[in-house]
């Protein structure tokens, strides 16, 4: 008798835990989006063929006026994606049914659409990228259009069509890119902004500006998002890996916060050439960390370009500029991200300052506050650097 007690306290214990926990988001909606999907369900994601993965993570939980609202974030992975590609949903339904089935149509209409086309190679549109002398050629993949909130009176329009003169301005050498474009209004308050590869492009999102202001100003919610899938034709002869250069950022960073004269600088210089077994790399990873450091600490705003000098500085003619994206140049963001990782974990103040005085950015900055403005009050195009090794490629 006792034992059947004992049972029945653990089942309704059992019951409370779940009951205390509430509606569990992430397993209904795992199992939603595979009984479209048809996938396998393994360890908390659906994984499907070709190596993808799909996560579903859980954000804010609201509830007014009996409405739920749910942030809901679905990443998408792959072997051969640089970066997880994330598609943040927020859904909003009376019921938790109803507000996992919103999330799972827009992700399946929207992000999974363009992924899905790239599979299977389905209505490939031509993308040729010429830069710095170098040739790539992708096939876009974009569709589908995902429109949320308040009446839309007119037809679907491409956003990608309002930027397709830019695009390739942003394509680099990668087998595959992703663009995300959204948009929303209400009242007053717009977003216009454009990620690639999940790393914001301020530059690229302008010629979204004109149609979002065509938009009627109302009260109620508005918006309007689409992805597209750029995958290279080519395969990628890049000499290096991504945990190339998250391994060179994390180990030059362990060194220069603790340099404080050239000697030693000198001296971090030639160990970097030596752990990378790549000076090109090495360079690019000394350059940019101090100068991501700048943008991300001292509070101006700078464009997406980058501006490689080349020729002899001594000379009559000087230096010329080679402007490219910052999205062509791949150590960029893998350094950022490393950089952001860095600062998360709030090191100390004097570490990141020692950095900082050592960009381009920082002296140029301590110049303009000299003339009275401050950081915040300057735009900066980009930033300008030069490798002094021959046959230099950007990668």
């Amino acid at each position: 008798m006792a034992l059947f007690k004992k049972k029945k306290q653990e089942t309704e214990e059992a019951a409370a835990a779940v009951a205390e926990q509430g509606f569990d988001y992430e397993t209904a909606t795992l199992n939603a989006l595979n009984a479209k999907l048809n996938g396998t369900l393994y360890d908390g994601c659906i994984i499907m063929p070709r190596g993808i993965t799909i996560d579903v993570k859980i954000g804010r939980k609201e509830e007014h006026e009996n409405v739920k609202s749910v942030q809901f974030l679905f990443l998408v992975t792959s072997d051969s994606f640089d970066e997880p590609i994330i598609d943040p949903i927020d859904a909003h339904a009376p019921t938790d049914e109803e507000v996992v089935n919103m999330a799972v149509e827009i992700f399946y209409g929207g992000l999974w659409h363009p992924i899905d086309q790239s599979l299977f190679k389905k209505n490939p549109v031509h993308i040729p990228v010429t830069f710095l002398g170098q040739h790539y050629d992708f096939d876009m993949y974009a569709h589908s259009i995902v429109r949320i909130g308040a009446q839309h009176d007119d037809q679907p329009k491409m956003l990608m069509a309002y930027i397709a003169n830019e695009i390739p301005k942003y394509l680099g050498s990668k087998k595959y890119y992703w663009i995300r474009i959204f948009l929303a209004k209400q009242g007053d308050k717009k977003i216009v902004e454009v990620r690639v590869n999940g790393s914001v492009c301020n530059e690229l999102a302008k010629p979204l500006n004109e149609y979002v202001a065509t938009w009627e100003d109302s009260n109620g919610f508005r918006c309007e998002k689409q992805f597209a899938i750029f995958v290279q034709r080519g395969e990628d002869e890049c000499p290096f890996k991504k945990e190339d250069v998250v391994n060179a950022a994390n180990f030059a960073l362990k060194k220069m916060v603790k340099i404080s004269n050239p000697e030693e600088y000198q001296a971090f210089c030639k160990e970097l050439d030596e752990f990378t077994g790549n000076k090109p790399l090495a360079a690019e990873v000394r350059i940019f960390i101090p100068e991501i450091f700048a943008k991300l600490t001292l509070g101006y705003e700078e464009g997406d370009s980058l501006f490689l000098l080349t020729g002899d500085a001594n000379s009559e003619e000087g230096d010329s500029k080679l402007e490219f994206r910052k999205t062509q140049l791949r150590s960029y963001f893998y350094l950022q991200q490393v950089i952001l990782e860095y600062l998360n974990t709030r090191p100390p103040q004097e570490d990141v300052q020692r950095i900082v005085f050592n960009s381009v950015a920082f002296r140029e900055l301590r110049k303009a506050k000299e003339q009275g403005h401050e950081p915040k009050d300057l735009y900066v195009p980009g930033t300008a650097y030069k490798i002094a090794e021959p046959d230099y490629k950007v990668w």
